[in-house]
């Protein structure tokens, strides 16, 4: 028995109770259920074709670039057309996220490789978990589907982002991600990704790149 094992046993057995009587763990849901909100900007709260609108303007805000296609299908050819704009190699990593793998890399030349990063990748593209319409961020769960390392190691981050799964507010992005994972098996890290890594820290000087990615584009998929 751990020490935080006793020390819960001493306190169950001062109380008189085991830890699983049924009422009590209602009244404590009851209680969680029923606590106040904390305060959430009003800014977010849009929905449709607004939150998108909402969510782009956002992104670009933070120095971010975003763009939009109508299926996944059209991913490949879009990430593509944005390495060769910014005359930057033709090679991709990214993780095993299958929403990802199932699109049509073979449409293009781009050279593929999986798996995290050792920080000698130019260029990653990852999956959103959903988005935050309110400051335009990513949030971005932590898997072998989409390791955190090509959140921050590679120079050119890419993200695509469902349109369906872009949300008003963080406390919305949060509910989902304790639906989705359970009590137990929640992810080890969530990320939220606002944006290019940035720092004025030196001469209130801003410079981008100082601790991930210089550069940042999002794309939102309409299907």
């Amino acid at each position: 028995m751990s020490a935080r094992d006793d020390i819960f046993a001493n306190i169950r057995r001062s109380l008189g109770v085991k830890g699983s009587e049924t009422i009590r763990q209602q009244i404590v849901t009851d209680r969680l259920e029923r606590s106040p909100k904390g305060v959430i900007p009003k800014r977010g709260q849009v929905s449709g074709e607004e939150r998108i609108a909402l969510f782009k303007t956002m992104v670009e805000t933070s120095l971010a670039t975003v763009t939009e296609v109508a299926s996944a299908a059209e991913v490949p050819q879009s990430i593509a057309l944005f390495l060769r704009n910014h005359n930057l190699p033709a090679s991709l990593r990214m993780g095993d996220d299958p929403r990802l793998k199932s699109m049509p890399w073979s449409d293009t030349t781009l050279e593929i490789a999986h798996g995290p990063s050792e920080g000698r990748d130019l260029n990653a593209v990852s999956h959103a978990f959903g988005g935050i319409a309110e400051s335009g961020t990513l949030a971005m769960v932590s898997s072998a589907d989409n390791p955190s390392t090509l959140n921050f190691l590679p120079d050119n981050h890419i993200i695509v982002v469902s349109a369906k799964d872009i949300a008003s507010d963080y406390e919305s992005v949060w509910n989902r991600v304790r639906f989705a994972y359970g009590k137990g098996s929640m992810p080890r890290t969530v990320n939220w990704i606002t944006g290019p890594s940035r720092s004025g820290d030196i001469e209130q000087t801003l410079l981008l790149g100082a601790h991930g990615p210089r550069r940042l584009h999002v794309i939102v998929v309409r299907e």
